[in-house]
């Protein structure tokens, strides 16, 4: 995509984005902020430091103001990435600040807050002792939606029946039960507004892919453009949402039911792609506008409506090249590694084996009946071995613990009784590692339940 030319302004404004990981929406912004002429600066491992030097605090590379885009719901240090964007808005100010994105990361808190501020969210029970969280889950009906607190692109989410388990945690994350909410006959949907200072982006109505039963884009469901029928009262309810969390920007989703709208989620990260899609306009450029504005700059809003019928997310002109010693060596496991696997009613620790040539990771159908893995919510084919010949696999999500640190994967579920492994890591968890294959875990007993 070839890049729009930048304007020109006499005293550009300085804007920091705050982003650890590579993203189409974070790309986006800092593209609009030099096409709108003012200064962008990549906020990364590489190039920012803080100084406290003689009573005074410096901050490199020196920007006006900050844009959050830190993912608390993403990473394993949630309390690290929360305390630097603390850190940052002590010294500069700051969209997205703090306390909000850390309110927003979690879903019952979320709840809580939307409920003291009398706006409406699907019935919900958090309990911290499994045995009460199942005893309360009888009153939910036949099925029930059971989540982990801190989660994100719908990982962490499942589809329980009345007679299957839950736990009050999932991994180290704690998770809770919500009230299913849906209209019959119809494909399950909800509806994201983006919002950027209270002003509505955009809308669309995400639709879930064929058998599966939530919404996300990034798990490939549908898109349709909501912007003008969205019902004005729906996305006043948005508004005030956002307004309730503290977001400057936010993407909240809602989802109706047979008595009225519901708050699902307010997402303080909430990605561009797929409401670009619907409706052909991207928030960057209305990003990029108010932080300009809040640090005193000033922009055309034609030229803010004109950029953001675009998304630019080539690879800013501002990145901060890598230094030799600012590189972090990944984490090493070995060819076989203890990992922890949890579902929604138990954790067990065995030997995993690695397979690069995976994409996915695989998990033995009595494990994963044993940690309660599941509901199954969509269908694989996977080649088997080495033959050409593809077979149907379930896909369940789980948490698997490696060496202190979690991830969320979607997994296969295949008989491996015949393998000495009864999990296989594929490049979805790999990627996080470096992997030594010489290195092996000899002895190993039958898998064994965490305390």
């Amino acid at each position: 995509m070839s890049r729009t030319p930048p304007d020109t302004v006499a005293d550009p404004v300085r804007v920091g984005v705050l982003s650890l990981h590579e993203s189409k929406e974070t790309k986006a912004i800092l593209n609009a902020v030099e096409a709108l002429g003012h200064r962008p600066e990549w906020l990364r491992e590489e190039n920012t430091v803080v100084r406290f030097d003689d009573g005074a605090v410096r901050l490199i590379p020196d920007v006006d103001i900050v844009v959050n885009r830190l993912l608390l719901s993403n990473t394993d240090q949630p309390a690290e990435e929360l305390g630097l964007a603390m850190t940052l808005d002590r010294v500069r100010p700051m969209l997205n600040r703090p306390a909000a994105t850390a309110l927003a990361a979690h879903k019952t808190a979320t709840a809580a807050a939307m409920v003291g501020a009398h706006l409406p969210v699907p019935r919900t029970a958090l309990a911290l002792s499994s045995e009460t969280l199942n005893r309360i889950r009888e009153e939910f009906g036949e099925e029930v939606v059971y989540k982990t607190a801190i989660g994100t692109h719908g990982g962490g989410a499942w589809k329980l029946g009345q007679n299957e388990l839950v736990t009050a945690k999932v991994g180290k994350r704690r998770a809770f039960i919500q009230e299913l909410i849906g209209r019959p006959g119809q494909r399950p949907r909800d509806l994201r507004v983006y919002l950027v200072d209270g002003e509505v982006v955009g809308a669309m109505v995400r639709i879930a892919a064929a058998g599966d039963w939530r919404a996300n884009v990034a798990l490939g469901g549908d898109v349709e453009d909501a912007t003008d029928r969205a019902p004005p009262a729906v996305l006043e309810i948005a508004r005030e949402a956002a307004a309730t969390v503290g977001l400057d920007m936010a993407g909240v989703d809602l989802i109706e039911g047979a008595d009225g709208w519901y708050v699902l989620e307010v997402n303080p990260t909430a990605g561009f792609k797929g409401l670009y899609r619907a409706t052909g306009r991207s928030p960057a450029p209305y990003i990029a506008q108010l932080a300009i504005e809040r640090a005193g700059g000033s922009v055309s809003p034609e030229r803010v409506d004109q950029l953001a019928s675009t998304l630019d997310d080539s690879r800013p002109s501002c990145t901060p090249t890598p230094e030799a010693m600012a590189f972090e060596e990944p984490t090493t496991i070995g060819f076989t590694e203890y990992v922890a696997i949890s579902g929604t009613t138990g954790t067990k620790t065995v030997v995993a084996k690695s397979d690069s040539g995976a994409a996915r990771t695989s998990i033995d159908l009595r494990l994963a009946a044993d940690i309660g893995a599941g509901p199954i919510h969509t269908i694989s084919r996977a080649r088997s071995g080495s033959t050409k010949q593809r077979r149907s696999r379930p896909v369940v999500d789980l948490v698997i613990g490696i060496q202190g640190d979690q991830h969320t994967v979607s997994a296969n579920i295949e008989d491996r009784g015949h393998m000495t492994h009864p999990v296989l890591l594929g490049r979805d968890v790999l990627k996080h590692y470096r992997l030594d294959v010489s290195r092996q875990i000899e002895d190993h007993d039958e898998y064994q339940a965490d305390e």
